[in-house]
């Protein structure tokens, strides 16, 4: 008989990742809690690659502990990507569709947003180059002349 000492250690996830998880899922259709985990650690650690500062601070601290160390894991890269050019690189990563990719960031970043809040979203979107409104749902406004 083996005993609970001999067991292999597992983390328990907090209930706010849960409760993420299924938001991703419910969101972006996906089959499996497991599909809507993969496509939250790509988005994630994409958006890791690209946002600096107190709002990468303000946004971690927001999240869940299990996403917000896939967002702070990651070292910020040197050149911003536009919306698009983001979208581009996380499918070159994984060889999905770009119409794949882009589903999966428009239903993590949803989720992101609601934990964010809508005023820690819009600083998050203007310190991003242009592109990344619409992935968070909201209208690419211009801003005035």
């Amino acid at each position: 008989m083996m005993s609970d000492r001999y067991a292999p250690l597992q983390q328990p996830r907090g209930r706010a990742y849960e409760l993420m998880l299924e938001k991703i899922r419910y969101d972006g259709a996906y089959p499996t809690r497991d599909r809507a985990e993969e496509a939250l650690r790509l988005v994630l650690a994409g958006l890791g690659r690209q946002l600096t500062g107190d709002e990468r601070v303000e946004l971690a601290a927001r999240l869940p502990l299990e996403a917000a160390s896939v967002l702070t894991a990651q070292i910020p890269d040197t050149r911003p990507l536009t919306g698009w050019a983001f979208v581009k690189d996380l499918a070159d990563r994984t060889g999905a569709s770009l119409a794949t990719t882009r589903w999966d960031t428009g239903s993590v970043f949803s989720a992101i947003a609601a934990c964010a809040g809508p005023d820690l979203t819009t600083r998050i979107l203007h310190q991003l180059p242009s592109g990344y409104a619409l992935l968070f749902g909201r209208a690419e406004l211009a801003p005035a002349a």
